[in-house]
C-alpha cells in the first residue's frame, strides 16, 4: 500500500520546480562555468621579447667589440658564438620563446664567418649592413607594384583579405606607411656603410645597436599613425590620453570603418 506524499516531498518534486532535484546552483550554470575572460593582445615590447630580447640582442655585438679591443679577432668571434649560444640555453631552461634568440644566433654564426674568412673585423657587421639595403629594396618594390608592405601586412594580421586595395585612401596610408620603412632601412645602410669604409668598428657597434629596436620601434609607431589616420589620433578637443587610447585601439587590429571605392 503506497503512502501519500508528505508535504515535503509535494514540493520538491515537480519537475519545474527550483528546489527540486533537476535544479542547479546559479555558480553551476553553463553560462557562468563558460565565462571567458578577455584576451589581452601583447604589447610591442612583448612581441619583441621584453626588455631581455632588446638585451640579448645587442649582447653578441658588445661583446665583439668588447674581446676584439684586447683580445683579437678570433678571440671576439668565438666570444660573440658564444654570447648567442649562451643567450639561446638561457631563455631554454626559463621556458621562454627561443626562436627570437635561434634566429640571432644564425645571423651572429654568419657574421663570425664572414669576418673569420676575411680576417677583417669590420665584416663582422657586413651582413647586416647589405641586409638592410635589401630590406629597403623589397619595401620599395613592394610600393612599385601597388601592393605595399605594410598594408599586406596590417590586413593579414587583422584577418582581413586584399579588399583594401580597392580603398583609394587606405592604399594611399599604407603606401606612405611603406615608404617610411624604405626611408629608414635605407639610412641605417647609408650610415652603417660609411662607417665600415672608414673602418669605425666601435662606431658601427654603436649605432648598429642604436639604429636597432629604437629605429624599430619609431617605424612602427609613425606607421601606426599614417595608417589610422587622424580621424582616430587627432581628434578635434581631445585630450592626449584619449588620442592615445585611438591609437592602442587602432593597433588591436579594431576593423576599419567601411569606405567607398572611391573614397
Amino acid at each position: 500500500m503506497t503512502s501519500a506524499p508528505g508535504p515535503q516531498d509535494a514540493a520538491g518534486s515537480g519537475p519545474g520546480d527550483p528546489a527540486g532535484p533537476d535544479a542547479r546552483p546559479a555558480a553551476e550554470s553553463p553560462a557562468a562555468s563558460t565565462t571567458e575572460k578577455p584576451t589581452v593582445p601583447p604589447t610591442m615590447l612583448q612581441q619583441m621579447g621584453g626588455v631581455a630580447g632588446v638585451l640579448d640582442s645587442a649582447l653578441p655585438v658588445v661583446v665583439f667589440v668588447a674581446v676584439n679591443s684586447f683580445a683579437g679577432l678570433t678571440w671576439a668571434l668565438w666570444t660573440a658564438i658564444g654570447a648567442g649560444v649562451l643567450i639561446a640555453v638561457v631563455r631554454l631552461l626559463r621556458r621562454k620563446p627561443v626562436t627570437q634568440a635561434l634566429g640571432g644566433l644564425v645571423a651572429v654564426g654568419v657574421a663570425a664567418f664572414i669576418a673569420g674568412r676575411t680576417g677583417s673585423a669590420k665584416d663582422f657587421f657586413l651582413l647586416g649592413i647589405w641586409t638592410q639595403l635589401l630590406y629597403g629594396g623589397a619595401f620599395l618594390l613592394s610600393i612599385l607594384v601597388r601592393w605595399p608592405l605594410i598594408g599586406v601586412v596590417w590586413e593579414a594580421l587583422n584577418g582581413r583579405g586584399s579588399g583594401w586595395r580597392s580603398d583609394r585612401l587606405m592604399r594611399r596610408r599604407y603606401t606612405w606607411a611603406t615608404a617610411v620603412w624604405v626611408v629608414l632601412f635605407l639610412a641605417r645602410f647609408l650610415v652603417q656603410r660609411y662607417l665600415y669604409d672608414e673602418n669605425s668598428v666601435g662606431w658601427l657597434a654603436a649605432v648598429r645597436i642604436a639604429m636597432g629596436y629604437p629605429v624599430f620601434i619609431l617605424g612602427l609607431l609613425v606607421s601606426a599613425l599614417i595608417v589610422l589616420g587622424p580621424e582616430v589620433w587627432h581628434r578635434p578637443g581631445g585630450t592626449w590620453k584619449e588620442r592615445v587610447a585611438g591609437v592602442r585601439q587602432g593597433l588591436k587590429g579594431t576593423p576599419r570603418p567601411d569606405r567607398s571605392p572611391d573614397a
